[in-house]
């Protein structure tokens, strides 16, 4: 039965409590909301009842594929977005990403194939997903990058289709990519300086990294979000430079606090916590102003004055936004994540080629999205606990 699919999920000792916002209270007392909902409408009439949730439905395809229960975890959590590693595979060897010694690669026939993953994806987007991110290793060394992106722009629902990328072949292959589909991207870059660049990624090309990201902007990507991981003693110093690239431009700089994965010699002493990287761009640009976030939204946004594109910084360690998380990952084997930070996975690849319907995908899907839990933990425990490193999970 589907049962021997489903892997087990490890276990912790930690114990969440469940947002109040999503209990309701009965005649026996409080309970889950989850609990008495039997059918998709009365789920979204629910969703409408509290004010926090009812934000979230600017989410939920209403006039292509309904909700399924199956995206929705036992917190009241709506997973409309869904990040697809492509390939385990990079043209960099960015220090944060990956261990010096490098690792090992998953042998290529255990990786999906662009059926796989194209049936996978429609299994999601069918469900109610109705926005899609690529990433790797680096999405663009995919030889069928272009097809997938052509078949996966065409699924019904699908609203968005990303693209995380290191940029270092993006400026040639960008066009092709927009016309087959491609509606957002991000590019990575942790220094503006090429000497810098190379010992980070322990590779030649931050001239080529910034040729794509002009040329996404030529092509009329806006706005063209960068990626910047801050570490201590690295890149900190560049902070309001890379701000500045905002100024005249459709870029939205987003800086990353530094995260612990197996691998990456994560210390927190590395780490520049949000607050000192906002006081840093606050005192040279003081009109710096928080924008509207969106209750999904992975990072704070801001806006200065006089300047084309925006600021944004993403604060998993000293301020995660689990309560809002709206996010699956689908690695490059196949596997199912339903938090970066938990080492939990369930493969999909294995039922798939044992010939599993899409109901018994679903149910697989389903299970562990409802194992999901109500936050990670604090970076302290992260740095402590197996998990994968960057280069397989997917950035």
């Amino acid at each position: 039965m589907l049962s021997r699919y489903v892997f087990k999920f490890t276990k912790s000792t930690s114990r969440f409590r469940k947002p109040s916002s999503l209990l309701v209270n009965s005649g026996n007392g409080s309970h889950s909301a989850m609990a008495s909902i039997e059918d998709e409408g009365s789920f979204i009439g629910w969703m409408r009842s509290y004010g926090t949730c009812a934000k979230l439905l600017e989410d939920v395809p209403r006039d292509d594929n309904p909700v399924s229960q199956m995206l929705v975890d036992s917190f009241g959590r709506l997973h409309t977005y869904l990040r697809i590693s492509l390939t385990e595979r990079c043209n960099l060897r960015c220090q944060y990403c990956m261990p010096a010694e490098g690792v090992d690669l998953t042998p290529n026939p255990q990786i999906l194939s662009q059926n796989e993953i194209v049936r996978l994806a429609n299994l999601f987007t069918s469900s109610g997903v109705n926005k899609i991110r690529l990433t790797g290793g680096e999405p663009t060394v995919r030889k069928d990058i272009e097809d997938i992106c052509l078949h996966l722009a065409n699924l019904k629902g699908l609203k968005t289709l990303a693209m995380t990328t290191n940029g270092l072949t993006l400026a040639r292959k960008l066009p092709k990519l927009k016309e087959c589909g491609l509606t957002s991207l991000n590019i990575s870059l942790d220094t503006l300086v090429p000497a810098k660049f190379e010992f980070m990624t322990r590779r030649k090309g931050h001239h080529k990294v910034m040729e794509s990201i002009n040329a996404a902007i030529d092509l009329g990507y806006d706005p063209v979000k960068v990626n910047c991981v801050v570490m201590r003693g690295f890149n900190d110093d560049e902070i309001c430079d890379f701000v500045e690239l905002t100024r005249e431009k459709p870029i939205n700089i987003r800086f990353i606090e530094f995260m612990p994965f197996d691998g990456n010699v994560w210390n927190v002493k590395k780490l520049v916590p949000y607050a000192e990287m906002f006081d840093r761009v606050v005192r040279q640009f003081p009109s710096l102003s928080r924008l509207q976030d969106h209750p999904t939204e992975t990072a704070k946004n801001f806006k200065i004055d006089g300047h084309r594109g925006a600021v944004s910084f993403i604060t998993s360690m000293t301020e995660h936004f689990c309560t809002g998380c709206n996010r699956l990952r689908l690695l490059a084997d196949g596997n199912l994540k339903v938090c970066l930070f938990g080492p939990s996975e369930v493969s999909l690849r294995d039922p798939l080629r044992s010939g599993a319907d899409d109901n018994e995908l679903r149910e697989v899907i389903e299970a562990a999205v409802k194992r999901k839990k109500a936050s990670h933990a604090g970076m302290f425990d992260i740095a402590k606990t197996a998990n994968r490193p960057m280069i397989h999970i997917g950035g």
